[in-house]
């Protein structure tokens, strides 16, 4: 502490004559050349400030501090101004240092140090001060909200300075397409913000967190958050699942009828072919469950599943077809060889019914794979049919062929050596047809 001859100065009048025989009593060249150093200070609302106000070098020249209203808060070591708010910091030749306590908006301002040199020296230190924006709070929801339906959420805080910034989030994931909205508070000094989400409700939303986050620097990284949790309805979402993608005879099948919706949809209805279930013996429902026994061809047709819930109804179909046995040790032979005929058009005839046979036999592997010994037989008799017909067949052309092989007439031999040309064998040949049946030759 500096010694008591300082004077208090509650007004500037009341310390001028002293502080201008101080200053002009001053021989320091250096102390006249010195300006005292500030700097400018940024607080939260409701925060402490800090004003220090230094000098590198001093002879006992007076330092003081005012506020932005000239009022002076402290000189050297004496407080001025009664507010319990600014207190001492430090005091000394070379420094002087005030706090001023849970600062209000009205506290920003222009504050001044003053070196009373001669002439005086000031320098400047503004001091700004942050509003803290409230917490944000989400309007416009009105729960439930039907699927289709358009949605205007508004997210809204005040009391920013300067004025605050709205991010939308839904699910941890940003929202861009928002629309932002400043307006000047009353004490013309804050801002009250609003932002707002417009989007078509959607099934996939119910569930959903949506969330509105204000940023602001007075904040310290720490933003302030507001959630709502959407509950959408929609109608059900019908799907049937199978246990048996290949079903046979004298199997079982079960079809799983799985429906989703908000509210919860109601038991579900099964149908085969648009009316109810043929056999209820075999044809059980146990809630969305659908079991058929001992499948057979009745079985197949369309079964429909439906579910409904308050805001609508669903359906999904299945389409069964119910397969032959499959027989997986069916027979290396089916058909017996047919290669034994030695005449070359049976050989042609032959491979072309094979071709048939083993065509129609492979076309529907469905269709001998439920046939047992019966089925063998039908086709052996077939087959037995095919070669009596094709070796009939062979014994009646052979014998055409041996009968209608044709006779012919050795003309030349018939006095063609007598004949002096061509012209007098051809008269003399035709003259002897009547003994051409003794010129025959046969081959059997």
């Amino acid at each position: 502490m500096r010694g008591p001859k300082r004077c208090l100065p509650y007004c500037h009048s009341y310390c001028s004559f002293d502080s201008q025989h101080r200053a002009e009593g001053a021989t320091s060249k250096s102390s006249q050349g010195q300006f005292p150093l500030t700097q400018n200070v940024t607080v939260v609302e409701g925060g402490t400030a800090n004003l220090t106000c230094r000098v590198d070098q001093n002879d006992n020249t007076s330092l003081q501090w005012s506020n932005p209203a000239q009022q002076t808060l402290y000189f050297d070591d004496k407080k001025a101004l009664r507010d319990n708010r600014i207190e001492l910091v430090r005091a000394s030749w070379h420094e002087l240092s005030i706090s001023v306590s849970d600062v209000s908006l009205s506290d920003e301002g222009q504050y001044t140090c003053s070196l009373f040199t001669m002439p005086v020296k000031t320098s400047k230190a503004f001091l700004t001060v942050l509003g803290v924006p409230e917490k944000p709070q989400i309007t416009g929801f009105t729960s439930p909200v039907m699927e289709g339906e358009r949605m205007q959420l508004t997210c809204k805080t005040s009391g920013s300075k300067p004025a605050a910034d709205i991010r939308w989030f839904k699910n941890d994931k940003e929202v861009k397409d928002v629309k932002f909205l400043k307006e000047e508070d009353a004490n013309r000094k804050t801002f009250t913000v609003s932002s707002t989400l417009d989007f078509l409700a959607d099934r996939n939303d119910d569930g959903a967190v949506v969330s509105c986050r204000v940023d602001h620097e007075s904040l310290n990284s720490t933003p302030q958050i507001a959630m709502q949790v959407l509950e959408i309805h929609y109608t059900p979402l019908v799907k049937i699942i199978s246990s048996n993608s290949w079903p046979e005879e004298g199997q079982s099948i079960i079809l799983t009828c799985e429906s989703k919706g908000k509210p919860v949809p109601e038991p579900v209805l099964w149908t085969k072919d648009g009316g109810e279930l043929p056999d209820p013996e075999r044809m059980v429902v146990n809630g969305r469950v659908l079991s058929i026994s001992f499948l057979n061809k009745t079985d197949n047709g369309t079964y429909r599943c439906e579910a409904k819930n308050p805001i609508g109804r669903n359906s999904t179909e299945y389409v069964l077809i119910v397969h032959d046995v499959f027989n997986t040790l069916l027979p290396t032979t089916v058909i017996p060889s047919l290669t034994t005929a030695t005449v070359t058009t049976t050989v042609a005839l032959t491979t072309s019914t094979t071709t048939s046979a083993t065509a129609i036999s492979t076309r529907d592997p469905n269709a001998l794979a439920g046939q047992t010994g019966p089925d063998h037989a039908l086709i052996g008799g077939i087959v037995a049919v095919v070669v009596f017909v094709t070796l009939c067949s062979i014994i009646l052309l052979g014998r055409y062929l041996a009968r209608h092989k044709g006779t012919y007439l050795t003309n030349e031999a018939k006095g063609a050596e007598d004949a002096p040309d061509a012209d007098t064998a051809i008269i003399n040949a035709e003259g002897s047809q009547v003994n051409a049946e003794e010129k025959k030759e046969y081959f059997i």
